[in-house]
């Protein structure tokens, strides 16, 4: 069956329909959530019009995998709900039907139009940012209001076919995202859009689109607008996706690293080495690696390798300034952990560790007995061994210490206090501060009343 294609109107823009039958396109059922499938049949035995959707189609079309599976219709919240006894009601900037299966979830959205004849609820912020969006319309006004072409393609499971209204099956074919509208007005509606146009060409293995890829160093700024609780989602999916090496680069090359790290993108142009930079990429691609192996990856591990760069150039500042190094240690570890909550709301479970894996780094080149043994007790040992680890590609310096923690870590209790008691570490080798001793006051004459 050929590509049929047929123009259609939406809101004044002129669309071009194409539909791309079942035996025109690589989707097949058998990748497609049961619990998906479910969901699309119901609505449609209930008389509903029923698509897959977004980054569903686009990566099953380039023979990915997707998580999530999301549904788009032309019934109401309440009507899902109706349908599904095992749904709830999500959202007030948009409002979502969540129909649950055990441990998954599919969201079922209703077709949204940008134009709010005034029986909507739509809300813009006076710069244009969008804060509430439950306008709702045709798969038309749909396909034109979201972001990306290739996340505004339909699945339809009436004839298994993929509708494409914006050219987005072009754009996947062509791996390239690619705004729909004018990007300075998206952008400003959204600036997290800026972030997801970098994270899912770096996902993808996309090019950005020209026009798309203009304004994003020019509105970076914008993102100062944005909730910092959404910015650490939205990080996290950045750099826990298995892509974080490629996201890094794209947020440098699109201007946008100091707007999300701003002191770490200040430390790295300070660095004229590019040791700093050098360690962050060979961390960002060992994170790649543990989640292509299916490896947890903590948000503590992943942040103290983001702001190392910047905790590294505040304590600098402070003990050239003076201060005693175990102070500078702390008061650095507090700045950069305050000054990066302007941004990213990194939660206390995730920057109290981060901070512990910075502050104990200057303890791996201690070797006194009762020292050695309390830090291979501490629970943040072996992150902070593995942080020392990565350290090494920044500066060759650590190497005896790498050494010793390693063979330390496979020791018995008894053999490593024999070692340390035949090479006993002094202070100063240590670096530890000397102990003053007290000077005597010298007593005067007693003296009578």
């Amino acid at each position: 069956m050929p590509i049929h294609t047929e123009p259609t109107t939406v809101a004044g823009a002129h669309l071009q329909l194409r539909v791309i039958p079942r035996d025109a396109h690589t989707i097949s059922r058998k990748d497609i959530s049961p619990n998906a499938l479910r969901v699309l049949y119901r609505l449609r035995e209930g008389g509903f019009g029923a698509y897959l959707v977004g980054g569903a189609v686009r990566d099953l079309l380039v023979g990915g995998h997707p998580k999530d599976f999301d549904v788009a219709t032309d019934a109401t919240p309440e009507q899902v709900k109706a349908l599904f006894r095992n749904c709830r009601l999500i959202g007030r900037r948009f409002r979502l039907a969540h129909v649950v299966y055990g441990r998954e979830i599919i969201e079922v959205a209703t077709f949204r139009a940008n134009v709010d004849d005034g029986s909507g609820d739509r809300e813009l912020h006076e710069g244009g940012r969008l804060l509430r969006d439950n306008v709702y319309g045709t798969i038309e006004d749909d396909a034109v209001r979201r972001d990306f072409t290739a996340n505004a393609l339909y699945y339809a499971i009436e004839d298994f076919s993929v509708r494409d209204y914006v050219g987005g099956y072009e754009d996947v074919s062509n791996r390239l995202m690619r705004l729909i509208g004018d990007p300075e007005t998206r952008y400003r509606e959204d600036p997290v859009r800026m972030l997801r146009a970098v994270r899912l060409a770096a996902k993808l293995g996309f090019g950005i689109e020209t026009a798309t890829a203009e304004p994003i160093a020019r509105l970076a700024p914008l993102l100062a607008e944005s909730a910092p609780a959404r910015l650490f989602e939205e990080s996290l999916k950045l750099f826990l996706s298995g892509h974080a090496v490629a996201g890094f680069i794209g947020l440098e090359q699109h201007g946008l690293l100091p707007a999300l790290l701003p002191e770490t993108a200040a430390a790295l142009k300070s660095n004229r080495s590019g040791a700093l930079r050098r360690m962050l990429l060979e961390g960002l691609e060992s994170t790649d690696k543990r989640v292509a192996a299916d490896e947890p990856v903590s948000p503590a591990f992943l942040f103290a390798l983001l702001l190392w760069p910047a905790y590294c150039r505040a304590l600098m500042s402070l003990q050239a300034g003076g201060m005693h190094a175990a102070e500078a240690e702390r008061r650095a570890a507090d700045r950069v952990t305050l000054h990066q909550l302007n941004t990213i709301a990194l939660p206390r479970r995730f920057s109290l560790p981060m901070q512990e894996i910075w502050l104990l780094q200057s303890r791996f080149s201690q070797r006194q007995r009762k020292r050695v043994f309390r830090l291979l007790t501490h629970p943040r040992f072996r992150a902070s061994f593995d942080f020392l680890v990565l350290r090494q590609s920044a500066s060759p310096e650590h190497a005896d210490d790498i050494a010793f923690w390693r063979e330390a870590q496979t020791q018995s209790g008894e053999a490593l206090a024999a070692h340390l008691d035949a090479h006993p570490a002094s202070d100063a080798d240590e670096g530890a501060p000397t102990k003053r001793r007290r000077r005597r006051r010298r007593r005067g004459p007693a003296t009578s009343e």
